[in-house]
């Protein structure tokens, strides 16, 4: 590099980390189109009753399993009713299910790792044996039992996956915590007379947050899959609600011939998970501090 070439970049006004973090994710294409599907199905989440042409729970006997047409664009299930609508508000239903999962998960999750990672010492311990005993219990099972006692409402299914899938939250905390509490701001926080409380919430706390919002971005599709899962094995959401993976479930008995039953909710499902995990990998590469600048 020749001396005036060095001599400008010195010069240049250096970003701040905002304005680095935006520059960094603009410059990811997938980020961006993952951002765009999940600002678009957030939307549609919100506005499905605007925008179904019909009600959910609508059922027209004498229409049921047409294909795809101008009058029903996703055709019509096995009892009439527009497989739309359905997929709109099952849409709704997935993006419930993603966001309060992570709600208790991460309401969970960070308090145990925190504690555990800045406390340290009989508490660390303790948090350490509690994660070890829930890692050796399938989640998923224990969700599958909770859901034989609560029921199959929505709220029960956000609920029996929330408060079995906290172990990566946990962890992922209490490393932060731990790589933190040592630092040489914590250290001078501390010797200025700063309370340990203080020092959690106003200087660990903060740094914390981008690599937990990279973990939520991927860990609200895995909920969803989840629940889809559920569904598909007729442990998830009862009718009427409308459930992506209960659409895909149901589908089997039909899909041979009315393939639309299938395809759109698999297409809906494989589109969430998309967004989502796009958004994630570019969330973490612009918080990525050795990308360069």
């Amino acid at each position: 590099m020749s001396s005036a070439a060095l001599e400008a970049q010195l010069r240049a006004p250096r970003r701040s980390n905002k304005a680095t973090f935006f520059w960094r994710f603009r410059q990811n294409k997938l980020a961006v189109m993952g951002l765009g599907i999940v600002v678009v199905l957030i939307f549609v989440a919100v506005f499905a009753n605007f925008i179904a042409p019909t009600g959910y729970t609508e059922a027209v006997l004498s229409e049921s399993r047409q294909f795809p047409s101008w009058s029903h664009w996703f055709g019509t299930d096995q009892i009439g009713r527009d497989y739309l609508s359905r997929s709109l508000f099952g849409i709704r239903t997935s993006i419930m299910v993603g966001f309060g999962v992570q709600l208790i998960t991460l309401s969970i999750g960070f308090t145990l790792g925190a504690l555990g990672g800045y406390l340290g010492g009989w508490v660390d311990m303790i948090v350490v044996r509690i994660i070890e005993v829930a890692t050796g219990i399938p989640s998923l099972l224990v969700a599958m039992f909770l859901m034989a006692f609560l029921g199959h409402s929505t709220w029960s299914v956000i609920f029996a996956l929330g408060i079995t899938g906290w172990v990566v939250e946990t962890r992922l905390t209490r490393g932060q915590f731990i790589a933190f509490r040592d630092r040489e701001f914590v250290v001078a926080a501390r010797a200025i007379g700063a309370s340990e409380l203080r020092i959690a919430i106003m200087h660990i706390f903060p740094n914390v947050i981008p690599v937990i919002a990279v973990l939520v971005a991927f860990q609200i599709p895995a909920a969803i899959f989840n629940e889809a899962g559920l569904s598909f094995l007729g442990l998830g959401i009862d009718e009427p609600t409308p459930s992506l993976g209960k659409m895909v479930s149901t589908s089997l008995a039909y899909v041979r011939t009315y393939w639309h039953m299938g395809l759109f909710p698999s297409v809906l499902i494989a589109f969430i998970t998309l967004g989502f995990t796009f958004m994630g990998d570019g969330l973490r590469d612009a918080l990525d501090p050795t990308m360069n600048r």
